[in-house]
C-alpha cells in the first residue's frame, strides 16, 4: 500500500485523519468509463458501479463523455469526472509520474530471509534501487541478524524493544518517513516491476489517501492442494477489477490498483493456513466497532434477502408444490421492483425492460454471496447448510478435502476457509463483548440509490 506520509512525526495518540481541503481535480486528468458500465441511446443514463446504481446526467455532461472517456478542462467537467469516480463508474486514466519522494516502510519480526529478499528485489528495480527503506524490527529473537541484513542493502533499522503487532510498526516507520509518500511493504512480499509507479500515479487526484495493489500467489515449484486453491480464492487478492475501495469517513478516497502486483508466497500448511483465516476473521469485530454501521456481515434490501431465501427454499428436491408457491413469491417480489424503478426512470430508452434488468442484476449479486456470508458468520456454533441434493446436514466435521480445489459451490457447501473464518468472527465478537460483525445491514432505499439523479 502507498499513502501520503507526515512530514513530522505525529503523536503517539492517534487523532482524526482531516478532510482533504480541495478534491478538486487537476487539469489534465482523464477517466474512462468501467468495464461493464452501460449507457442508454442518448448517453444521459448510465447504469454500473459497486453496489450497482444508475446516474441520470443532463445532456451537457452526457455530450462531454462521447467516447466513453472525459478529461479535465474547466471546472464543469472535473465535477462530473468526480462523481463518475466517487461512484465507481469511471476509473482515472493519469498520467506517468515519476518514482521518487517515497520512503519504503518495512514492518518485520524473525523474518531475516525474506527481508532480505525483498531488499534485494528492491534494490535490483530501477526506479525503487535509491529510495530510502525504513526497516521497523517488531521485537525479533536476533535483532543482529535483522541488522545486518538491513546494511547490507542500505536500509534503517527502527527497533521496537518489544512486540507491538505490524500496525504499530507500520505507524513508526510513518513517524520517521520524511517524504511526501510511503509505501507499506510486508517483509513475506515480492514487488513485480512498475508496481510503485502505478500507486503514486494515483495521488494526482488530491483526495486520494491511498492506493493499494493487488497481491498475487509467488509461484510453486510443485504446488500443492492448498497451493492451487490459495491461487484462485485467497482473500489477499482481490481481482483484476480495478475502482475505489471505500469512502472515508473523512471524505478521503481509496483507490485498488491491479495493474499494481506483488507477489506474496501464502500459507499452505492445513494448520497454519486454518489459523490465518481464522485471525482474519477475529478482526471483523474492531472494524466494526472503530467503524458503526460501514462493514455489515450482509448489506441488502429486504425485498432481495426474501426473493434471496424463496428461491433457496424453492431449489429443486423440495416439494413440488412448495418450490412453485417459493418461486413465484420470489418473482412477484423482483417484478413489484422492477415497476418501481421503471416508474422513476421514464427517459429511460426502454423503461419496463430496464426496470426488469436492474432488478433481476440487483438479484443476481446477492443470490450466490447470501450463503456463503451468512456461512462465514454464523456457522460455527449452529450451521445446518445445505448440500445439492437440497437435505439439511449439521457442519459437525470439516468438508472432504476435494471441496478445497474447486470454486465454491453453487448451493451452500461449507468450506474449511469459511468455516475458520467464521469461528474467528465468532471469538472477536465474544472478546470485544458485541454483535456489531454479525448483524446484516438492511438497505430500505435501494431503489432510491439505484435512480440517484441531480446534476454534477
Amino acid at each position: 500500500m502507498t499513502a501520503p506520509a507526515h512530514r513530522t512525526p505525529a503523536p503517539p495518540t492517534s487523532t482524526p485523519l482531516p478532510s482533504p481541503a480541495d478534491t478538486a481535480l487537476p487539469a489534465g486528468l482523464t477517466v474512462e468509463l468501467a468495464a461493464g458500465t452501460h449507457r442508454s441511446e442518448d448517453g444521459r443514463l448510465l447504469l454500473g458501479g459497486s453496489p450497482l446504481r444508475l446516474l441520470r446526467l443532463p445532456a451537457p455532461a452526457a455530450r462531454l463523455l462521447d467516447g466513453g472517456r472525459l478529461t479535465v478542462t474547466v471546472p464543469a467537467s472535473g465535477a462530473l469526472a468526480r462523481r463518475l469516480l466517487d461512484a465507481g463508474i469511471a476509473n482515472p486514466r493519469p498520467a506517468p509520474v515519476p518514482v521518487n519522494n517515497t520512503t519504503v516502510v518495512i514492518p518485520v519480526k524473525d523474518r531475516a530471509d525474506q527481508l532480505d529478499r525483498l531488499l534485494a528485489v528492491l534494490r535490483a528495480d530501477l526506479p525503487t534501487s535509491p529510495l530510502p527503506a525504513l526497516a521497523v524490527d517488531d521485537g525479533s529473537t536476533d535483532p543482529a541478524g535483522l541488522a545486518r541484513v538491513a546494511r547490507a542493502h542500505g536500509a534503517e533499522i527502527l527497533p521496537h524493544p518489544r512486540n507491538l503487532g505490524p500496525a504499530a510498526a507500520r505507524n513508526t516507520g510513518l513517524r520517521h518517513a520524511r517524504t511526501p509518500y510511503v509505501a507499506f511493504c510486508d517483509s513475506d512480499v515480492v514487488p513485480e516491476p512498475r508496481w510503485l509507479a502505478a500507486l503514486l500515479a494515483q495521488f494526482t487526484d488530491p483526495a486520494v489517501a491511498l492506493a493499494t495493489p493487488r497481491v498475487v500467489a509467488l509461484p510453486v515449484a510443485e504446488p500443492g492442494l492448498l497451493d492451487r486453491y490459495e491461487e484462485k480464492r485467497s482473500p489477499l487478492d482481490m481481482g483484476a477489477g480495478e475502482g475505489p475501495v471505500v469512502l472515508h469517513e473523512a471524505g478521503r478516497r481509496l483507490r485498488y490498483v491491479p495493474t499494481a502486483r506483488v507477489g506474496h508466497r501464502h500459507r499452505t500448511d492445513l494448520r497454519g493456513w486454518l489459523a490465518h483465516r481464522a485471525a482474519y476473521g477475529t478482526g471483523a469485530a474492531d472494524l466494526t466497532l472503530r467503524h458503526p454501521g460501514q462493514v455489515p456481515p450482509l448489506y441488502a434490501a429486504p425485498w432481495l434477502l426474501a426473493a434471496c431465501a424463496l428461491l433457496l427454499r424453492g431449489r429443486p428436491g423440495s416439494a413440488a408444490v412448495a418450490a412453485a408457491v417459493a418461486a413465484a413469491v420470489a418473482a412477484a417480489l423482483t417484478a413489484v421492483t422492477a415497476v418501481r424503478v421503471a416508474r422513476r426512470m421514464p427517459d429511460a430508452d426502454h423503461p419496463p425492460r430496464a426496470g426488469a434488468l436492474l432488478s433481476l442484476a440487483a438479484l443476481r449479486h446477492p443470490a450466490p454471496l447470501a450463503p456463503r456470508d451468512g456461512r462465514r458468520h454464523g456457522e460455527p456454533p449452529c450451521a445446518v447448510p445445505a448440500d445439492h441434493r437440497g437435505r439439511r446436514r449439521g457442519a459437525g466435521g470439516p468438508p472432504p478435502l476435494r471441496h478445497l480445489a474447486r470454486p465454491p459451490p453453487a448451493r451452500g457447501d461449507p468450506r474449511l476457509d469459511d468455516l475458520a473464518y467464521g469461528w474467528g468472527v465468532w471469538q472477536g465478537a465474544a472478546r470485544r463483548g458485541t454483535t456489531a460483525p454479525l448483524r446484516p445491514r438492511l438497505a430500505l432505499r435501494l431503489v432510491s440509490r439505484w435512480t440517484a439523479g441531480g446534476r454534477p
